[in-house]
């Protein structure tokens, strides 16, 4: 299992801390930022800073609001990409098998630590501090006294104030009496509910999501699909099957691994899927603090060796409310860049939070300084062993060029693709991408030609297309 201590370049000295970041650039780092657009950034102004400032994904959230709402954003996007003249992946977030407390007033909801609040399967009652109603009918059946339940509208941010611990006491018919661990105020009109290691039987391709694809994801020809919740090999192959039925066959699939059922069975679940979202906000409850970092780093050098993207949340918490991050907040960041993550989403911070752009460009930077330090070469060799020979054309080829641009110290490498799915070395790739023209009696399609990022490995390695 590869650390970052051991793939820092050697000499990275002190000097390097003390000189001045490189000047920004036209690419400001190879490390992908995906940024959840949302009330704090979905006007015109603010997507095309964001965009300036080095987003190349945007991520559309359908726990939340309709899709008039979002589609006026991704109408705004359109509008800022052709200002700023910068591409941008278009990423719907499944809603998936997710729980939440119907709070239909919309009012705050105030709980003292220490006190008592019964969670109910009754949606007819009013949500307050003392009755929070919950859409599964299920849900006293699924828990056990002792379980540990935890209530927020963007689960444990950081901030203790937003999202609340619950441990179950008690079992009653439909209700289930709680003690609450922690004062807190819950907002929203929808509260997400995670039980820690608890089995939810819904599907993860709900018919809610579906209906979404149906209508808003195939007007728009979206770019990527975060499957939420991904539990199982089988929860990829049917959404692929469902977006062949849509014509989306072009859409790639990225399995969002927020859960320790989706932990057991990861090497199938990315044999499958085209990248990897570590989803670290649910996983950190499913899974121990301490055990959190070592599936981090056994995810992302697993997903590098079979050169798939791997994408890393919850990084900047504290940038929702704060315009610079926490130390460890930034190390945390550079040492997943260090760990070999291609890309970095931003959830809270910018589709909610006070500074969005100033989320971006930090990240942008910390991500750029790492990569500046990276060993590439140590790594493009590991990748190489893992490889094996004899390799395949592909792969050949890849590894040819990528050899002859670091002697040559090339500024960049001009890549003609028609899949997007090439080597990345620590050099800027303009990816050319080629579209297969098909012909039959009826008509002429295009196919390759959607693609506004190339969310691909940015590792030296291997090429799979």
């Amino acid at each position: 299992m590869q650390g970052g201590q051991m793939i820092v370049e050697e000499n990275a000295q002190l000097s390097t801390v003390l000189t001045s970041s490189a000047k920004p650039s036209y690419i400001p780092s190879l490390t992908k930022i995906i940024a959840t657009l949302g009330p704090k950034s979905r006007s015109v102004d603010t997507i095309e800073a964001c965009l300036k400032a080095g987003m190349s994904g945007a991520r559309f959230d359908f726990s939340w609001l309709d899709g008039d709402y979002h589609q006026e954003t991704l109408e705004n996007l359109r509008i800022a990409m052709k200002n700023a003249k910068k591409l941008c992946a278009i990423m719907l977030d499944t809603v998936g098998p997710e729980l939440q407390v119907c709070n239909t007033t919309g009012n705050p909801i105030d709980l003292k630590a220490d006190t008592h609040v019964t969670i109910t399967s009754n949606i007819s009652k009013e949500a307050s501090a003392e009755v929070l109603p919950v859409d599964y009918a299920e849900f006293p059946k699924i828990v056990k006294k002792g379980d540990t339940v935890f209530l927020g509208q963007h689960l444990f941010t950081g901030h203790e104030t937003s999202s609340v611990w619950l441990e179950v006491l008690e079992i009653k018919g439909e209700n289930v009496i709680c003690l609450v661990k922690n004062t807190a105020s819950l907002s929203g009109s929808m509260i997400t509910v995670c039980v820690s290691n608890v089995k939810i039987n819904l599907a993860t391709l709900t018919e809610k999501d579906k209906q979404i694809i149906s209508t808003w994801g195939v007007k728009n020809n979206i770019d990527i699909i975060s499957l939420s919740y991904t539990r199982h090999v089988e929860d990829v192959r049917e959404l692929r099957a469902f977006l062949k039925m849509k014509n989306l066959s072009e859409t790639q699939i990225y399995a969002k691994v927020e859960t320790t059922e989706g932990l057991r069975h990861f090497d199938e679940i990315l044999q499958e899927a085209d990248g990897i979202i570590f989803g670290r906000g649910n996983l950190g409850i499913d899974l121990p603090p301490e055990k959190v970092f070592l599936f981090q780093k056994y995810a992302i050098s697993k997903c590098n060796m079979v050169g798939k993207p791997v994408i890393v949340t919850r990084v900047v918490d504290s940038m929702t409310g704060n315009l610079r991050p926490t130390r460890a907040e930034a190390t945390d960041v550079a040492n997943a860049v260090l760990d070999g993550a291609d890309g970095i989403m931003l959830g809270a911070e910018t589709l909610r939070g006070l500074y969005p752009v100033d989320a971006v460009r930090t990240v942008g930077r910390i991500c750029a300084e790492a990569e500046h330090v990276y060993n590439h070469t140590l790594h493009y060799k590991k990748i190489v062993k893992h490889v094996g020979e004899p390799m395949t054309h592909a792969e050949s080829v890849a590894s040819s060029a990528v050899r002859s641009a670091i002697k040559v110290k090339a500024a960049t490498i001009v890549v003609f693709t028609s899949s997007g799915r090439a080597a990345r070395p620590p050099v800027p790739i303009v990816a050319i991408v080629i579209p297969h023209l098909r012909a039959n009696s009826l008509k002429w399609t295009f196919t390759g030609s959607s693609q506004r990022l190339l969310v691909v490995p940015h590792r030296l390695g291997s090429c799979s297309g």
